[in-house]
C-alpha cells in the first residue's frame, strides 16, 4: 500500500499471532508505523515507530479500528473502546458476525475479514465481508488488506466455510505436510531428510498450483502415468474418494466450531 492511500490514524486491537503478522506485513508494505497504535496490555513486540498503549487513548478516534483478539473478548473489548467512533471497523474475531459487532460498536461501517499467517510474507488469503456496499468503503479496505495477498469478498452466510477452508487451512495444510514426511520416515528415509523433502514438495506444488490454468485435479493426473507408482498412490487417496471424505469432515468440524461460536457472540 503506498502512502497515500494508508490511513491517517489506524488502532489495532491485540497483536498476537495474527495480529502481529498482520500489522509487520503493513509496515513493512509501506504504512508508517507513526500512523498506527497498538492496543494490547500485553506489551507485544512491534515494529520501530508503533506506538503500544495498554488502553484505548483518549481523543479523537481512529480512521480504522481492527479487532484482532479472541473472539471471547468482544464484550470487555466494547466496553474499553465504547466511545471510539472509527469510519470503519475490521475485525477478525471468528465466528462474530456483523450484527454482533454493529450491537457493541459505534463504527460508521463494519467489515469482517478473515486472514490466514501467511499473511506474515504477503502470501496469504483474506476473506472480506461488509455491512455496506459503499464503493469507497469497499476500495479502502481492499487497500488495506491487498499487501497481506489474496483478498475475496463473501457472503456472511459462508463466512464460517471460508473461515475453515482458508483460515485453518494452513494448519490442515502443515499437518499433511508432517504426515508426507513422516510416511518418508516410515519407509526408511531420515527424519530431517523426509522433512525438507516435504516441505520441498509441497512448496513447488503449490507454486505450481496457482500459476495452472489446469485445476489440481488435472494436474494430478498428469503426473501420474497409466500403471506407475504415483497412479498406485492416488488409487488409495482416490479409493471412495478417502481423501476428499477426510477434509470434507474436516471443514465441517471447523465450520461448526465458527458456528458455536457464532452462536455465543449473539447471547
Amino acid at each position: 500500500m503506498s502512502d497515500a492511500q494508508a490511513p491517517a490514524r489506524l488502532w489495532l486491537v491485540g497483536a498476537g499471532n495474527m495480529g502481529g503478522a498482520m500489522l509487520r506485513r503493513w509496515v513493512a508494505s509501506g504504512i508508517a508505523s507513526d500512523r498506527i497504535t497498538v492496543i494490547d496490555p500485553g506489551s507485544p513486540a512491534v515494529p520501530e515507530g508503533v506506538r503500544v498503549l495498554a488502553e484505548a487513548p483518549d481523543g479523537d478516534a481512529p480512521d480504522i479500528l481492527i479487532l484482532a483478539v479472541k473472539p471471547q473478548m468482544i464484550d470487555a473489548v466494547a466496553e474499553a473502546i465504547c466511545s471510539a467512533e472509527a469510519a470503519m471497523l475490521v475485525s477478525i474475531l471468528a465466528g462474530v458476525e456483523v450484527a454482533a459487532l454493529r450491537s457493541r460498536f459505534a463504527a460508521r461501517a463494519i467489515v469482517r475479514a478473515m486472514p490466514n499467517l501467511s499473511v506474515a510474507i504477503g502470501k496469504g488469503v483474506v476473506a472480506l465481508h461488509g455491512d455496506s456496499e459503499a464503493p469507497a468503503l469497499r476500495a479502502a479496505a481492499e487497500a488495506l488488506m491487498a499487501p497481506l495477498g489474496h483478498v475475496e469478498w463473501v457472503e456472511e452466510a459462508l463466512f464460517d466455510v471460508v473461515t475453515a477452508l482458508s483460515g485453518s487451512g494452513p494448519g490442515f495444510t502443515y499437518r499433511f505436510i508432517d504426515a508426507l514426511a513422516k510416511g518418508g520416515e516410515a519407509l526408511g528415509l531420515p527424519t530431517d531428510q523426509a522433512l525438507r523433502l516435504a516441505r520441498a514438495t509441497v512448496e513447488g506444488s503449490a507454486m505450481l498450483a496457482a500459476q495452472a490454468d489446469e485445476t489440481p485435479a488435472i494436474l494430478a493426473d498428469r503426473v501420474a502415468s497409466p500403471g506407475g507408482s504415483t497412479r498406485e498412490g492416488l488409487n488409495v487417496l482416490d479409493a471412495d474418494a478417502a481423501l476428499v471424505r477426510l477434509l470434507t469432515d474436516t471443514l465441517a468440524a471447523a465450520t461448526r466450531r465458527n458456528a458455536e461460536l457464532a452462536a455465543a457472540a449473539r447471547s
